[in-house]
């Protein structure tokens, strides 16, 4: 997968490191979903964490790759770390795992995830229709740095978030959006009629109600603003509506 890169953390203290600064715990052997934060709690990254004999894998998409790094390496201060890219390959696939694939931790209908692998980065699945079926976000379209919340995308029911683990960055506000409030806004699935591209803006009557993402057939993604996205919805020439089958 030429969109993904795997950045290898090394020394004594990658693990623990890892755990002070991520979302999920990123302690077990398995494949593991997480992202991180900025300390006001918005998104900065989401990616797949793997322990490979003291060595921690970070698979996350390509753009966002230096960027970590650099955060990370922000944070790493006189800890025993070493953050750099690995030369490893990544594979994907939603049919028979392959043997040492892993599941991935979202959602079971997103199959498996392999590295180091000579096996063919992509299947062929149709990717933006399960994401759409399943309200799986992606970076750089509904996950924005700088801008999303986690639990507005719904990282916490793509198991991505650990409430129990303890301190990160951001885990306060999170914390606090998960048990004080009841979401406003957030990512939800639209019916939709007519064309329109990602990111035009949609609006109830005259007033904005959210942004149109990732479209497959007569479905899409959508960031809407719950108290106005009742009833018939446009974006530009397109109309649509929230689907029932989404909540």
């Amino acid at each position: 997968m030429t969109d993904r890169t795997v950045l290898s953390l090394t020394g004594a203290d990658a693990v623990p490191f890892l755990q002070d600064l991520a979302s999920n715990d990123v302690t077990g052997p398995n494949l593991t979903y997480a992202a991180l934060l900025t300390p006001q709690g918005k998104y900065l990254a989401d990616f797949f964490v793997l322990n490979r004999d003291g060595t921690v894998w970070l698979d996350v998409a390509a753009d966002l790759a230096q960027p970590l790094a650099q955060r990370l390496s922000m944070y790493r201060l006189r800890r025993d770390v070493t953050i750099a890219a690995a030369d490893v390959a990544v594979a994907r696939g939603s049919g028979p795992a392959p043997d040492g694939a892993h599941a991935d931790p979202r959602h079971p209908a997103l199959g498996w995830r392999a590295y180091d692998t000579d096996l063919p980065a992509d299947d062929g699945t149709d990717w933006d229709a399960l994401r759409v079926t399943h309200l799986v976000p992606e970076s750089g379209i509904e996950l924005l740095p700088n801008d999303s919340y986690p639990l507005e995308m719904g990282l916490d029911r793509l198991n991505g978030i650990d409430f129990r683990k303890g301190c990160y960055v951001g885990q306060e506000v999170t914390a606090r959006m998960k048990h004080k409030t009841a979401l406003k806004k957030g990512l939800t699935r639209v019916l939709i009629e007519g064309a329109a591209a990602a990111g035009t803006p949609i609006t109830a009557g005259d007033r904005p109600a959210g942004t149109l993402h990732t479209r497959s057939g007569d479905r899409a993604l959508a960031w809407l603003r719950f108290d106005r996205a009742e009833g018939e919805m446009q974006a530009g020439p397109a109309t649509l509506r929230r689907d029932p089958t989404a909540d």
